[in-house]
């Protein structure tokens, strides 16, 4: 299915309008929160919270596949989720398993690139695997890059990239005096994406879990009151409009962002 060509023209009106407001952000990252409550508070069994989850995916990939999102991290498996009862982290593994399997092809049709980070050694061989072949399958593809955050955390990760820096000074290939942000963002796993501008949060809770400590500095935060099982485009279109009417400053005012918008809109442009 070409995902640009099946766009139903309500849809395709939302996308549109929100394009004109403003600057999309280039990369949003989402913690999905809430598949377990979701499905209790229905007396399921969590893992059937994670299989509805799994339609929120692929409706929100595909959606901002369409309007133009150059990045998605989605924050799937966390190390601090290997502490579950061992029937959910084998449930989440074998769901895992099945997307990629079953969305591989669909994903490199519409130009999705494929990116993983996090512990990956500690998955399952299988999904090891098909992570690499998914990677090296969509290498090319220009569009939307999909990141998949699995058994990943943000301290781990800058604990890893202290560790890699210290070796490199050990090796006298760097000296303490070249660390700057700059070299140090180049050791994290996301050292190919951009920083997020916005993250989004389902399920109404209010901190970051350990999801791109570093990365996250200037990042807007959206809370979502929806679990993510019931997360669907139209939130994530909420969540963009919100992002739009937001002023982002990066520690500077409100008079010096406007006064730089200014001094780069073409004179013709500017009113007498």
């Amino acid at each position: 299915m070409n995902w640009q060509t099946s766009i139903n023209p309500e849809d395709k009106i939302v996308q549109e309008q929100l394009k004109s407001k403003g600057k999309l952000p280039r990369h949003i990252a989402i913690i999905m929160d809430g598949n377990g409550r979701w499905a209790s508070e229905k007396n399921l069994n969590r893992l059937e919270g994670h299989k509805v989850g799994i339609e929120s995916v692929r409706d929100v990939v595909k959606a901002s596949s369409q309007i133009g999102i150059e990045y998605l991290t989605l924050y799937a498996f966390s190390l601090e989720n290997w502490k579950r009862p061992i029937s959910e982290v084998n449930g989440l593994m074998q769901l895992l398993e099945h997307y990629l399997k079953a969305e591989i092809d669909e994903l490199y049709t519409n130009n999705v690139r494929i990116y993983s980070i996090g512990k990956l050694s500690a998955l399952p061989k299988t999904i090891q695997k098909l992570l690499i072949d998914a990677k090296n399958l969509t290498k090319d593809n220009t569009g939307l890059t999909l990141t998949l955050a699995l058994s990943y955390s943000g301290r781990w990760d800058i604990v890893r990239a202290v560790q890699l820096i210290t070796l490199d000074v050990r090796r006298g290939k760097i000296s303490p005096e070249d660390i700057t942000e700059e070299l140090f963002s180049s050791y994290l796993q996301t050292n190919i994406l951009v920083e997020p501008d916005l993250l989004i949060r389902t399920s109404g809770e209010m901190r970051l879990s350990n999801f791109l400590l570093w990365e996250m500095a200037y990042g807007e935060i959206y809370i979502s009151n929806k679990y993510w099982p019931e997360f669907r485009r139209d939130d994530l279109y909420d969540a963009i409009n919100n992002y739009l009417n937001r002023e982002r400053r990066f520690g500077k005012t409100s008079a010096q962002i406007h006064t730089e918008i200014s001094n780069i809109i073409p004179t013709s442009n500017k009113k007498n």
